[in-house]
């Protein structure tokens, strides 16, 4: 057996652990090189956040462990395919590959599949079903963005 069938198996066993204690089933972890820096399970009803995502959580705890925001060089293993908003996060952070276990079609018959938000977030804001405006505004002082640029 591989290494990514190690840790996709690894993902797996943390989403049956945490399906196992009332969570959802979903594990991840972030690896570098080839060694899990860490974990993360889906703790949506764990804590009424529904940005709890296993995925969310392994990359908060890897940047905690690497000390910095930039999780370059690192891979996420995950048991189930990642929805947008991780998917955006993980690039944010700079993961460059992305290993999972299960689709969302594997996920559709048990109402765990993220592919209606992939279709939906892939519409023109003027499609999508939440009303999106942007007002420009201008506040008191330097831009907000001058700031940040000049601090």
């Amino acid at each position: 057996m591989n290494n990514e069938s190690r840790y996709l198996l690894k993902a797996i066993e943390l989403a049956r652990t945490n399906l196992r204690k009332g969570g959802r089933p979903f594990g991840a972890l972030v690896v570098f090189d080839d060694e899990v820096i860490a974990t993360g399970v889906n703790e949506i009803l764990a804590t009424n956040d529904p940005t709890a995502h296993a995925e969310l959580s392994a990359l908060r705890a890897a940047s905690h462990a690497l000390g910095s925001p930039d999780l370059s060089g690192c891979v996420v293993y995950a048991s189930g395919h990642p929805c947008p908003m991780c998917m955006a996060a993980m690039t944010i952070a700079g993961i460059k590959k992305v290993v999972y276990a299960y689709s969302n079609e594997d996920g559709a018959p048990f109402g765990l599949s993220t592919a209606a938000v992939y279709e939906e977030l892939a519409k023109p804001f003027s499609e999508q079903a939440m009303t999106i405006v942007h007002i420009p505004i201008e506040a008191e002082g330097m831009g907000l963005y001058e700031e940040w640029g000049n601090a």
